[in-house]
C-alpha cells in the first residue's frame, strides 16, 4: 500500500488520490509514478482535475483504436481486385445470315427421316395361341350334334383338347359320351366362340336355353366318365 503524503501548508497527512488537503482545502503536489506524472500534467493545463480513473479509460479508448485500425489494414490487404482479362463479346443485330450454297447443297442431299409403318393387319395373338385361321370351324361329323350358328345356349363342357393334339381324338371323345348316354354329343373349335378360351376342341353335352338346365344334367354328365365337367356359356353370332 502506498505510503500517505502530507499537506505542503498544514502537514496533514493526505491519500494518494487526494487533490485537496481536507484540513486547510490547499492544492495537494501529484501523486508520484506515471498516474501522478499524466495528473500533475493535466493540473498544470487545466484547472479541472476529473480524477485518476480518467487514466485507464483512455488507455482503453486508445487501444481499441489501434485494434481497428489494424483491423481495417488487414481486411484490406486481404481482398482480391478481380480484373477481367478475356476480350468483350459483341452482340449481333439479331438478323439470321443468308444460307450459302454449299449449305443448301448439304441440305438438298440430306437424307429424309424414315415414316412410321403403320400396320394395319390384324394384332398378333399371345405366344403360345393358335391363330383363328388353323382352327375353322368343324364340318358337322356323322352321329354328333352340331353347334347352333347363332344365339346363346348353355351346355355341358365335358372336356376341352388342346388343338395341337388333334380333331380326330375331340371326335372320339365324343362319340365315346353318346355312347355313354349322354344326350346332344359333340365337338366345337374354341377360338371361334368369343365366350371360351381360344386354341381347344370343347367335347360337350346337351344345347340348353338356360345354365339351369345344363346345370341340372351335369352330375349325369360327370358319372359317365367325365369327372371334370362344367357349365359353359357359348354365344354364336
Amino acid at each position: 500500500m502506498s505510503e500517505p503524503g502530507y499537506c505542503p501548508k498544514c502537514d496533514s497527512a493526505y491519500e494518494p488520490v487526494q487533490e485537496y488537503c481536507l484540513e486547510c482545502g490547499e492544492r495537494l503536489p501529484p501523486s508520484r509514478g506515471t498516474v501522478g506524472m499524466l495528473a500533475g500534467a493535466w493540473q498544470r493545463r487545466l484547472p479541472w482535475y476529473p480524477g485518476n480513473w480518467v487514466w485507464p479509460a483512455v488507455l482503453f479508448l486508445v487501444v481499441a483504436a489501434v485494434a481497428t485500425a489494424v483491423a481495417a489494414a488487414t481486411t484490406s490487404k486481404s481482398e482480391t481486385t478481380i480484373v477481367a482479362t478475356q476480350p468483350n463479346v459483341s452482340l449481333g443485330t439479331g438478323t439470321l445470315a443468308a444460307a450459302t450454297p454449299a449449305h443448301a447443297a448439304a441440305a438438298a442431299t440430306a437424307p429424309a427421316a424414315p415414316k412410321p409403318t403403320v400396320t394395319t393387319g390384324p394384332l398378333p395373338k399371345p405366344p403360345g395361341e393358335p391363330p383363328t385361321s388353323a382352327t375353322p370351324t368343324p364340318a358337322p361329323v356323322a352321329g354328333l350334334t352340331a353347334w347352333p350358328s347363332t344365339g346363346t345356349k348353355y351346355t355341358d363342357v365335358l372336356e376341352s383338347l388342346p388343338v395341337a393334339g388333334g380333331r380326330a381324338a375331340a371326335v372320339a371323345r365324343a362319340r365315346r359320351a353318346k355312347a355313354a348316354g349322354l344326350p346332344q354329343a359333340g365337338i366345337l373349335v374354341s377360338s371361334t366362340v368369343p365366350s371360351l378360351h381360344p386354341g381347344y376342341y370343347v367335347v360337350f353335352s346337351g344345347v340348353y336355353t338356360t345354365s339351369a338346365e345344363a346345370a341340372a344334367r351335369l352330375a349325369t354328365a360327370r358319372s359317365h366318365g367325365f369327372p371334370e365337367a362344367y357349365v359353359a356359356r357359348v354365344t354364336h353370332g
